[in-house]
């Protein structure tokens, strides 16, 4: 929670300025009167009204001011802006110049930017907030730079009669892969390892079986 002790010759005018110094609009703070303000008289004994003003973040914003905070620290200039947010969860998008180093290999930076992100969002919180970043619409191509790969790695497999094991990658990935091989007749996909050395095999279809299963061919 976000909260500060402001003053003003009103309550108006102080809820005013408690909601400016904390950064929010002002029909989203709310207010506690700590002291009535005095008119006095003639202006002698006057005084202006006390206010504790205070807002709670939602769990978007929370996870964007976290993201803002970390490239602040890195002192790196970028937009941090909330995509969408809904119950459930919310994506956030960071754009900029020379953003390269925040992705790293295969996304692996930037998950972990996600991962930490989401620990802050869901501090305190029972159940789970899900939160998405992004950075210079990097997923979007990525997802598309997979479904190209697992159509050609198909096309190689039915070709040449055999399997191809892919590069290890995260869940969200072999997902893409299994759900964009599902839709090409003639083979299937499994994944072999184990955490960060988990991969994909894509193989023949068996005609003894609809899928060829090594564990996670529908994972998560």
């Amino acid at each position: 929670m976000k909260e500060t002790i402001v003053y003003g010759k009103t309550v108006a005018l102080a809820l005013k300025r408690g909601a400016e110094e904390l950064g929010v609009d002002e029909s989203k703070a709310e207010y506690e009167v700590l002291e009535e303000p005095k008119k006095g008289f003639f202006g002698v004994g006057a005084s202006d009204a006390k206010l504790r003003v205070y807002y709670q973040p939602s769990p978007a914003e929370i996870a964007a001011d976290f993201v803002k905070n970390l490239l602040m620290n890195m002192q790196v200039e970028a937009d941090v802006s909330i995509e969408h947010e809904d119950a459930e969860g919310a994506s956030i998008a960071v754009n900029g110049e020379g953003l390269g180093l925040l992705i790293g290999r295969h996304g692996d930076v930037l998950d972990a930017v996600q991962h930490l992100a989401g620990l802050a969002a869901n501090h305190g919180r029972s159940g789970y907030y899900r939160i998405t970043v992004d950075i210079e619409n990097y997923r979007a191509k990525r997802a598309e730079t997979l479904r190209q790969l697992a159509r050609r790695m198909a096309e190689k497999t039915l070709r040449y009669r055999r399997s191809n094991t892919l590069e290890p990658m995260n869940a969200y990935e072999r997902r893409i892969i299994h759900t964009e091989v599902q839709g090409i007749e003639g083979v299937t996909t499994y994944s072999i390892g184990s955490d960060a050395d988990r991969r994909i095999v894509i193989a023949l279809e068996k005609k003894s079986k609809s899928r060829e299963d090594g564990g996670d061919s529908a994972e998560a």
